[in-house]
C-alpha cells in the first residue's frame, strides 16, 4: 500500500515529457540535417547555407538543447526544483522557435498547422509546468530509497 508522501506523477506533466522528448528528437534531427545539407551544398559547388563553422556551432547548441530536454526528463521524477525551471526555459525556447516558425510560414504564404499546434502545446506546458500543477509536483521531494520514516 502507498504511503502518504507518495505522490503519482499529474498525467498532464506525463503528455509534457513526451512532448519535451519530441523536442529533443526535433532538435537533434536539426542539428544533423543543417551539417548534411551544407555538406551537400559544398559538394555540388553550391552556396553554402551558412559557413561551415557556424553550422557546427548550430548544430552543437542544438545537440546541447536536445541533452538538456532529455536530462530534463529523466530527472523529472526527482522532483527537483531546478528540473523546472530548466523544462520551463527549454519549453519557452521551442515555442519562441514554434511561434517563429509559424510566423515565417505565413509571410511564405504557406501558414504551417503543424508548426501552429506545436506552438500552442508549448505555450500550454510552460503554463502548465510554470502553474500550480508543476509547482505542486516540483516542490516536494521523492521519497528517499531505502529511509523508513516513523
Amino acid at each position: 500500500m502507498p504511503d502518504s508522501t507518495t505522490t503519482r506523477m499529474p498525467k498532464s506533466l506525463i503528455g509534457i515529457l513526451v512532448l519535451v522528448c519530441v523536442h529533443a528528437l526535433g532538435a537533434a534531427l536539426g542539428g544533423w540535417t543543417v551539417i548534411d545539407e551544407n555538406q551537400r551544398k559544398q559538394d555540388h559547388g553550391q552556396d553554402l547555407l551558412m559557413p561551415m563553422a557556424t553550422a557546427w556551432l548550430l548544430a552543437l547548441f542544438c545537440y546541447g538543447l536536445a541533452a538538456l530536454h532529455l536530462i530534463c526528463v529523466v530527472l523529472a521524477r526527482g522532483r527537483r526544483p531546478w528540473v523546472r525551471v530548466a523544462l520551463i526555459v527549454c519549453l519557452s525556447v521551442a515555442a519562441l522557435g514554434m511561434v517563429l516558425t509559424f510566423l515565417g510560414s505565413l509571410t511564405a504564404g504557406a501558414p504551417s498547422l503543424p508548426a501552429f499546434l506545436f506552438a500552442c502545446l508549448d505555450v500550454a506546458a510552460v503554463w502548465t509546468v510554470s502553474g500550480e500543477t508543476g509547482r505542486r509536483y516540483f516542490s516536494v521531494r521523492a521519497p528517499g530509497r531505502g529511509v523508513t520514516t516513523t
